[in-house]
């Protein structure tokens, strides 16, 4: 081109041009076919990242996942207002004791086959799978109690009632009720008939190369089908157990549809062309959608913070697979020094984040717990903060032996350069911003960082069973109780990411070393939870915020508003952070 003397930019616009019209077309195309083909039928279509990984709501661990919409619990948490509410139970009884609790299920429940569901399914679910070890759930963490760790027992009263008995009272117990309950008729063959290794023949039940019509839900949608790459089409289920005070079954919407769009760019695309009738709003598209809110016929939902968090964290395990350490030990070395890590945080420019990556519609994060939550501590009120400091990163990082070569790169005390990688999954645009600034501002205190986005799954692979990786960029969702995050903070937490024990039936490890910050924020997490005064459930939580910041496990960013596009057709559209657009699909309908 140089040599024809043509303008590169205008190559460059010409050919993105080009690319937009192609890319539009061919959206807009398929969107098209899509709801031609299904037209009559009442629907809402929006987008999801990536392809789940699991049909099977036991052994999931990621998002996103089918299951807020297929499944349903005994009870339920509002979103409005944090309130735990009836489900598929119709009420509970709490013992003077607070350590038995008696649920009565609601009458004529069934499943999405028409089968009835019972106090049997209970008991199953419960007993069987979330209480089973040979089942490597993460689900089991959040009902470990006590310091034995001991799990709750479950029996059968009568036809209606299940009684639920903890070995000492247990606060979050009630809120735990929510996990889905399962079909025993579907499932239970599965756990009880063990493969030539011993181990239940669920672990391959129910994958997402299963004929979706075969599973079975209890939640408002039951799955129709599912394409790799291409969508998932959710049916609405005909026993469902709610109904409109004129006895009209709900939900009214007939299908939820997910298109599995790979980059936000691209869905963007797609709901601007009306392929799609709701969209998360980054702050890349708030401007240009919010212009676009009257001639769309959409309206834009701020919810206030996002729950959740989103964070960078170093792989401290210093354990040993085969032989072999999991880090490479002159990396390993720095990692686990809390100064490094201090270092890096006061390293990292928020603010430049909230500016340019998140356009000022967002906040500076600092702590594990969402600012919804009634035990989240706020820097106003004394929580340790790592404000923009680059001196302060190179004071700490030459106090504790690292120095500077004459380039202004960084060696360590033996003279190895620092240097590490940091992955994060690839088609998230924010993340991928994120990385790249971070990259950017620890140049600036001479630590090179190579990024590496990859895809979610591999990504899930390295954490949680290759346990190979030097530092990832990732973020964990959100809720009111603490104790939702037990399996990340106790130390042989499911989640533990950043010192993972070896998950069930993967190679074990040797030397693996828990630092006594670690193992305190463990034990505060597991008195919290047998903590019945609120108050002092509270200075619990406090106690493990602080320790938190001081030692950074997870080195956290900025908290976003949550945002999301809905169009005006979709009527009943209750916003929360906590629920988001379609908490209440139930009772949602739709307008001409």
């Amino acid at each position: 081109m140089n040599k024809l003397k043509i303008k590169p930019q205008l190559i460059t616009i010409a050919l993105g041009l080009i690319t937009f019209g192609l890319v539009y077309l061919i959206t807009a195309c398929s969107q098209t076919q899509l709801l031609n083909s299904t037209a009559a039928v009442p629907q809402i279509v929006t987008s999801i990242l990536s392809d789940v990984k699991t049909f099977n709501y036991a052994l999931s661990q990621e998002s996103p996942n089918i299951f807020g919409l297929t499944y349903a619990g005994l009870v339920s948490e509002n979103p409005l207002t944090g309130k735990i509410e009836p489900e598929l139970a119709e009420s509970w009884e709490i013992a003077d004791n607070k350590k038995q609790i008696i649920v009565t299920l609601k009458k004529d429940l069934r499943w999405s086959d028409g089968e009835p569901l019972t106090v049997d399914d209970v008991i199953f679910t419960y007993n069987e799978i979330y209480f089973n070890e040979a089942i490597p759930s993460n689900i089991i963490d959040g009902f470990r109690i006590g310091k034995e760790r001991q799990l709750p027992t479950v029996r059968k009263l009568d036809d209606r009632r299940i009684e639920f008995t903890t070995p000492e009272p247990f606060a979050p117990f009630l809120g735990n009720l929510g996990t889905a309950i399962l079909p025993a008729h579907a499932l239970q063959e599965s756990v009880r008939t063990k493969d030539k290794e011993g181990k239940p023949l669920l672990l391959t039940k129910w994958g997402v190369d299963t004929n979706p019509q075969e599973i079975v839900t209890n939640g408002t949608y039951k799955l129709g089908s599912y394409a790799t790459s291409q969508r998932i089409i959710f049916e609405r289920n005909p026993y469902f157990w709610r109904k409109d005070q004129q006895g009209n079954q709900q939900p009214y919407i007939q299908q939820f549809i997910w298109q599995i769009v790979e980059s936000t760019d691209t869905a963007l695309l797609q709901f601007r062309s009306g392929g799609l009738d709701s969209i998360g709003v980054s702050p890349e598209y708030f401007s240009l959608l919010k212009n676009e809110e009257e001639r769309g016929k959409f309206t834009i939902y701020n919810g206030g913070a996002a729950p959740g968090t989103n964070f960078i964290s170093f792989n401290l395990n210093q354990g040993k697979r085969n032989g072999f350490p999991l880090v490479n030990p002159i990396k390993s070395k720095w990692f686990n020094n809390v100064k490094f890590r201090q270092a890096v945080a006061y390293g990292i420019d928020r603010q430049r984040m909230i500016n340019n990556i998140f356009r000022g519609l967002g906040d500076f994060q600092n702590s594990p717990l969402s600012v919804q939550s009634p035990f989240f501590f706020s820097a106003e009120q004394g929580l340790p903060v790592y404000d923009y400091n680059p001196d302060k990163s190179r004071e700490l990082l030459t106090g504790a032996g690292f120095k500077y070569n004459p380039q202004g790169q960084l060696l360590d005390a033996e003279g190895n350069r620092v240097r590490f990688s940091l992955i994060t999954n690839g088609g998230n645009k924010i993340r991928e911003a994120l990385a790249t600034q971070i990259k950017q501002d620890l140049e600036l205190i001479g630590i090179t960082v190579d990024v590496d986005t990859i895809a979610f799954g591999v990504l899930v692979d390295k954490l949680v069973n290759s346990l190979d990786w030097d530092c990832h960029l990732l973020g964990f969702t959100g809720g009111t109780e603490p104790n939702g995050g037990s399996n990340i903070w106790t130390v042989d937490g499911a989640l533990h990411s950043f010192n993972q024990k070896p998950q069930q039936g993967k190679p074990g490890l040797e030397g693996r070393v828990v630092q006594d910050w670690e193992q305190r924020i463990s034990d505060l997490y597991v008195q919290a939870a047998g903590e019945l005064d609120e108050a002092k459930r509270r200075e619990l939580y406090i106690e493990t915020q602080k320790i938190t910041q001081e030692n950074l496990p997870y080195i956290y960013l900025i908290n976003p508003l949550s945002l999301s596009a809905v169009r005006n057709k979709i009527q009943r559209v209750e916003y929360s952070a906590l629920g988001g657009a379609f908490w209440n699909i139930y009772e949602l309908q739709l307008t001409e």
